[in-house]
C-alpha cells in the first residue's frame, strides 16, 4: 500500500497491514535478537500453551507526527512496566524494559510512513503482544516464549470522536473475578467482556459498565476503559484491586492536578452516580470519551451528565491538554513522551 492511498481523515480504529513487524524469543533462559518480518502470520506448535492455557498478554500505546514532523511516542516506559505486571501475573517470562522500548523503537521507525501526519485526528497504533509457545498438554507455564510488535495506523476508537456517547450497565454481567486477572492486560478480561459489549451495542449503547465483581456495589471498569467522574472541581476515579489500571487515567489525574482539580481514587459508590457534572471513559484509544447518559438495564433508572450532546468543559481541557502533549502542541512537564531521531 502507498503512502498516498491512505485516507487519513476517515481512518476507523481497525486493522491495516503495515510494512514490518518485530519479533524476540525466550529461549534457553535468554532473550534473543530483535528479529524482523514483513510476515502477518506466526508458526505456533497446536499444543502451545497460549492456545490452551491463555498465556497470553499485550498492551497498546501510540506515537503521533508533531507540526514539526517528527513522531513523537507516548509514555511507553509505563507500557513496558505494565507488560511485565501482566507477563508475571499468568507466570510469564517478563520483557526488560529496555528490550520493550527497543522494540518499540524499531517496529516504529520500520513502519514511519504510516504515522498519520500532523492535524489528521490519526495516530500509529503500536501493539505489543507476548505468547506461550511451549508444546504443553499439561496445565504448566511455558518455557519459551514470543513477543511480537505490530502497528497500524488508526482512527478514532469511537466513530463519533470526541462527542458523547451513552452506556449501560447491569448487575448480569462480570468483567472479571475478585482478585483474578483484572489488574492485568490478558486477552481473557477482554474474550469475557464480548458478550455483555454486544449486549450493549444491540441496546444502542457503546460500552457496558460494569459493578464490583464482588458487591455489585462500586463503580468497575466501563467496557475496555476506566471510568471518571468530575464533581465539585475533583477528578474522582474507581480504585479496585480489578481495575486495569490506565496509562491514560494516570496521565489525566496528573494533568488534572496541573489544572487545579483535586484528584480521588477511591471505589465509587452506585449512588454517586447522580451526584457527576460530567462523566467519561478514558483509555489509549479513546483518550477520552465524554458519557451523556448511563441507564441502569436492571432498576430502569438513567443518569445524565452535562448538556445534550456536548462534551462537559473540564472533559474537553483535560482531553485538549492530553493530546497537545502527545503532538507536541503543548509543553511536556512531565517527560512523558520520547521524540525519535
Amino acid at each position: 500500500m502507498k503512502k498516498t492511498d491512505i485516507d487519513w481523515g476517515n481512518l476507523s480504529f481497525s486493522y491495516m497491514p503495515t510494512d514490518y513487524n518485530v519479533r524476540c524469543t525466550y529461549k534457553d533462559g535468554k532473550w534473543g535478537e530483535i528479529q524482523v518480518s514483513d510476515s502477518e502470520y506466526v508458526p505456533l506448535h497446536i499444543a502451545a500453551s497460549c492456545l490452551h492455557y491463555g498465556q497470553e498478554s499485550f498492551e497498546g500505546l501510540k506515537a503521533f507526527r508533531g507540526k514539526d514532523g517528527k513522531i513523537r511516542i507516548f509514555r511507553m516506559e509505563e507500557n513496558a512496566k505494565r507488560f511485565i505486571r501482566s507477563a508475571e501475573g499468568i507466570s510469564m517470562q517478563p520483557m526488560p524494559v529496555e528490550l520493550f522500548c527497543e522494540m518499540v523503537r524499531k517496529v516504529v521507525k520500520l513502519n514511519e510512513r504510516f504515522v498519520p501526519p500532523y492535524g489528521s485526528g490519526a495516530s500509529l497504533y503500536i501493539r505489543p503482544l507476548e505468547i506461550g509457545t511451549t508444546a504443553r498438554v499439561g496445565v504448566k507455564p511455558a518455557s519459551e516464549y514470543m513477543v511480537i510488535m505490530l502497528v497500524t495506523p488508526v482512527g478514532p476508537y469511537f466513530k463519533d470522536g470526541f462527542k458523547p456517547t451513552r452506556v449501560c450497565l447491569s448487575r448480569e454481567y462480570d468483567r472479571v473475578a475478585p482478585k483474578g486477572t483484572g489488574s492485568i492486560k490478558v486477552g481473557g478480561n477482554y474474550a469475557a467482556s464480548l458478550v455483555a459489549g454486544e449486549k450493549a451495542h444491540e441496546l444502542g449503547y457503546s460500552v457496558m459498565l460494569y459493578l464490583d465483581p464482588k458487591e455489585k456495589k462500586y463503580l468497575d471498569e466501563c467496557g475496555a476503559a476506566n471510568f471518571f467522574g468530575i464533581r465539585e472541581n475533583t477528578y474522582i476515579t474507581p480504585g479496585s484491586p480489578s481495575i486495569l489500571p490506565s496509562i491514560t487515567n494516570m496521565s489525566l489525574r496528573e494533568l488534572a492536578g496541573d489544572l487545579g482539580l483535586k484528584v480521588e481514587q477511591r471505589h465509587i459508590g452506585l449512588e454517586e452516580l447522580g451526584t457527576f457534572e460530567e462523566a467519561g471513559a478514558c483509555g489509549t484509544a479513546a483518550v477520552i470519551s465524554p458519557i451523556a447518559e448511563i441507564d441502569d438495564l436492571d432498576t430502569g433508572d438513567k443518569y445524565t451528565f452535562g448538556q445534550p450532546g456536548v462534551a462537559g468543559p473540564w472533559s474537553t481541557k483535560l482531553y485538549d491538554e492530553l493530546r497537545g502533549i502527545q503532538c507536541g502542541d503543548r509543553e511536556d512537564k512531565h517527560g512523558w513522551v520520547e521524540v525519535l531521531d
